[in-house]
């Protein structure tokens, strides 16, 4: 299994009232972040995209290339590009110029986004959001087939593309039947609900004469400390801080700590927890998905920075090997639903 991490560089203030980190600094430390993610063997590192004053990056593509000058090995994906809002033609130009920096590392995540701002900002009518992403993705993949004479050419061919899709069966649907990778965010209630969204994308891709079934991730928020309660206590906090500020737009209730430690149990969305833990949680993920990638985010709200470094190297230097091992053992017997 790929493990890796992913993040939108928030910029709120900090959990104590302080002042937030400024987008300079933040954006500073998520390259660090980065380089530390590969050298502690991760496979993967994303980075989203958001076009409002409390995140630093609008601009996957540019922070991903400044990524890849300090990296080797660990693959660079968005997470995701807003592709309704966005130009086909710029998106493939950018991430096919990020592959050729990267040596062949890049990819696009693409998805509707969960924020609106973009809409208005790009002169977009927020009514046309279904089929601004439908057309602007056919339009992308048929870049990729070089149906449109769009340089440079990456190298990668096809540059990966993969579907975010927050739980619109409709689109895990589109996504299996292009026979294109999905990525399952799960932020909330229990992890078995999402799974007839997996079911409907490798039945679409099988229809559609997809064979093997396009990968699956799953993306999820989560901490890791080195104890249990150092992660839970950790991440409350900031959790609480970005989850309420976003709820009062959405009509939420706030969060609680009742509802956040229901969350943090074997069966619930959040993966946070010792090393052992977080293993646990991803694996039994894995008994219900097959999944072949998991991501987890980290620096929901204003973790320190501090804190967010060790997180990733117990993620790496922890969590990983003990995944990797029992997925490893799983596939070779037959034991998970990646290898039905």
């Amino acid at each position: 299994m790929e493990l890796g991490v992913y993040t939108f560089a928030e910029l709120t203030p900090t959990a104590d009232g302080g002042e937030r980190v400024s987008a300079e600094q933040r954006l500073r430390n998520l390259l660090e972040e980065i380089e530390l993610a590969e050298q502690v063997g991760l496979d993967v590192y994303g980075v989203g995209e958001h076009h409002r004053p409390d995140f630093a990056v609008s601009a996957p593509a540019i922070v991903l290339a400044a990524a890849a000058a300090r990296t080797e090995r660990i693959r660079l994906t968005s997470a995701v590009t807003v592709l309704s809002s966005d130009d086909p033609i710029r998106v493939f130009q950018q991430f096919s110029t990020l592959d050729l920096l990267s040596g062949g590392r890049a990819e696009i995540m693409a998805g509707r986004g969960s924020f609106i701002e973009s809409f208005p900002l790009f002169g977009y009518d927020l009514a046309d959001y279904d089929r601004l992403f439908e057309e602007k993705l056919l339009r992308l993949l048929q870049l990729r087939e070089e149906v449109l004479g769009v340089y440079p050419r990456p190298k990668q061919e096809p540059l990966p593309v993969w579907i975010a899709v927050g739980g619109t069966p409709e689109s895990a649907q589109r996504a299996g039947a292009l026979g294109l990778p999905m990525a399952l965010a799960i932020i909330g209630g229990l992890p078995e609900r999402f799974v007839p969204f997996a079911e409907i994308h490798r039945r679409a891709a099988a229809a559609a004469g997809h064979e093997p079934a396009p990968a699956l991730s799953i993306n999820s928020h989560g901490f890791v400390a080195e104890t249990s309660q150092q992660a839970a206590d950790d991440y409350f906090v900031p959790l609480k801080t970005m989850m309420d500020r976003i709820g009062r737009e959405r009509g939420w209730p706030p969060l609680t700590r009742e509802t956040y430690e229901a969350g943090r149990t074997l069966r619930g969305a959040t993966v946070v927890g010792s090393p052992e833990e977080v293993a646990e949680k991803i694996l039994f993920q894995h008994e219900l998905f097959g999944h072949s990638r998991f991501l987890i985010q980290f620096t929901v709200g204003s973790m320190p920075h501090a804190k967010t470094l060790k997180a990733i190297e117990l993620f790496g230097t922890e969590v990983a090997p003990l995944v990797r091992e029992e997925v490893g053992r799983r596939v070779a017997t037959g034991g998970s639903v990646a290898s039905s």
